[in-house]
């Protein structure tokens, strides 16, 4: 029976990890092609919206995802549609009213986003996808508590090939500018919720169980000042940007910051296989041995991408295709800030490494202390970095907050559940970094920077890290616990 459950876990973890990654990369896809039909300006105005959809849709849900997950997979109170119905009614209810005061105080919010008044009915496209997407949450839980992880992952895919599809379709075929982008979303989301209708249908009693409801919300809101801080770090820097420069300069930023998406699957595909993998052997006599090796596989393989993008990122965004570069040419001169985004998903992944410690003595209190934090720093970076050094200010704020969580997420941790980690080799993993830095910005200065010297550069780091004894053992060690260990009944 436990085989069975820990199977189970394991092949649902592998589905919805896939089914992510693939998501986001059919996403990231659009970038290059809005960067070669959009300029600069209207790019801000379409970066400037999902930061401010990004934020709401933490508002509008205000924790109330995981109070359902909480409660309906143990089904405390209640019955099983009681659980569904009364997150679901309640949802539907604040929506309204939520939307309605994000119609009425349009105007505030878009001199607060600096978008021209003459864009005003893309508010409405905007409340749409943020009412018809809250209303898909639970459902979507619903599927993965059913262990649907299946059917879950195809709506997700769904979702955003009709979203994908519909782009190309309004933009190239029927001219329609900025615009497309927002109607292609609210399409897409409404396609989701057309397909989650049997679910809904299946689950939903028009009723609200009040004493459910008043657990949820006693459980659920606290994870909204958290989820708020966490959405800040990844989308404040764009209307910050632009309050203190111009859209088109947020515009410039936001195309080449999604450049940053190869750390970012990479963490993201790191996250999915370690929270699994720390829980089952959190009880292993070494288990603490393993969680330091973990540390200094992870940055060493985060900093071989780090590396091999920072030195190659311009080459490849110039790579012509019929005619047209991967990015469009008004947005290469943004390509500087890459190699920093790249520097701050990389600590993402670092703290990530960090949580052992909270999920295991169950210390989840600190969890939104120090995202707030994060988010304080993110803020407070980019009001002092961005008149200094514009977009390059806004790159260092996101890394200045990851770094800065990483190292209280360290320290706090170290404190109920330490670790003694290979102090030694990341150090000297962060000292080559900065040593092949030093050499690429040198010669990049210099104007010696040719293809051939970057290739040399990326040899020289392998080889410090070879000198440096992170060889094939080390290698080994990691790869036999990922890839050869089995499930025990």
């Amino acid at each position: 029976m436990m085989f069975d459950k820990l199977k189970q876990l394991t092949k649902d973890t592998g589905i919805y990890g896939i089914s992510t990654i693939v998501g986001r990369f059919l996403t990231f896809l659009l970038t290059p092609f809005y960067t070669h039909v959009f300029n600069t300006h209207d790019f801000g105005i379409f970066t400037n919206f999902y930061a401010f959809i990004g934020i709401f849709n933490v508002i509008f849900i205000y924790g109330m995802d995981a109070a359902y997950l909480k409660y309906a997979s143990n089904i405390e109170l209640g019955d099983k549609k009681d659980n569904f119905s009364t997150p679901y009614v309640f949802v539907f209810g604040v929506g309204i009213i939520l939307s309605g005061i994000v119609y009425l105080f349009k105007a505030p919010i878009f001199s607060i986003l600096d978008i021209p008044s003459n864009n005003f009915y893309l508010m409405n496209y905007v409340i749409g996808i943020l009412f018809i997407d809250t209303l898909n949450v639970i459902p979507y839980l619903t599927l993965r508590l059913e262990h649907k992880a299946k059917k879950f992952s195809a709506f997700k895919l769904i979702n955003i090939t009709v979203n994908v599809i519909l782009n190309l379709f309004l933009i190239l075929k029927l001219k329609m500018g900025i615009e497309a982008v927002f109607l292609s979303n609210l399409a897409a989301t409404l396609v989701s919720f057309t397909l989650l209708i049997p679910t809904v249908a299946e689950n939903l009693k028009i009723k609200i169980y009040f004493p459910l409801l008043k657990k949820l919300l006693k459980f659920g809101l606290p994870y909204l000042p958290a989820g708020l801080a966490a959405m800040m770090i990844q989308s404040i820097d764009r209307p910050i940007l632009t309050h203190l420069t111009n859209l088109s300069t947020s515009g410039l930023y936001s195309a080449n910051y999604k450049l940053g998406i190869f750390m970012m699957l990479f963490v993201n595909m790191f996250q999915y296989a370690w929270q699994p993998f720390f829980l089952q052997n959190a009880k292993e006599k070494n288990a603490k041995e393993i969680f330091a090796k973990v540390l200094t596989y992870f940055t060493l393989a985060a900093s071989l991408i780090l590396v091999v993008l920072s030195l190659f990122i311009s080459d490849l965004a110039k790579i012509s295709i019929y005619h047209h570069t991967i990015i469009g040419p008004a947005y290469l001169s943004g390509l500087v800030i890459v190699p920093v985004v790249l520097f701050g998903y990389m600590f993402l992944g670092i703290y990530t490494v960090f949580t052992v410690g909270i999920f295991i003595e169950e210390k989840s209190l600190y969890v939104p202390i120090i995202t707030i934090v994060g988010a304080a720093v993110n803020i407070g970076v980019n009001f002092w970095l961005i008149p200094i050094w514009g977009i390059m200010g806004a790159a260092f704020a996101t890394l200045a907050a990851y770094f800065v969580m990483a190292v209280i997420y360290f320290f706090v941790t170290q404190r109920f559940y330490k670790i003694n980690y290979e102090y030694g080799k990341i150090a000297k993993i962060f000292i080559s970094i900065a040593i092949v830095a030093g050499i690429y910005y040198a010669q990049f200065i210099g104007g010696f920077l040719t293809l051939t010297n970057k290739f040399l550069i990326l040899l020289l780091f392998i080889i410090m890290l070879l000198i440096f004894n992170i060889g094939k053992e080390e290698f080994l060690f990691l790869k036999n616990r990922f890839m050869t260990q089995k499930l025990k009944p």
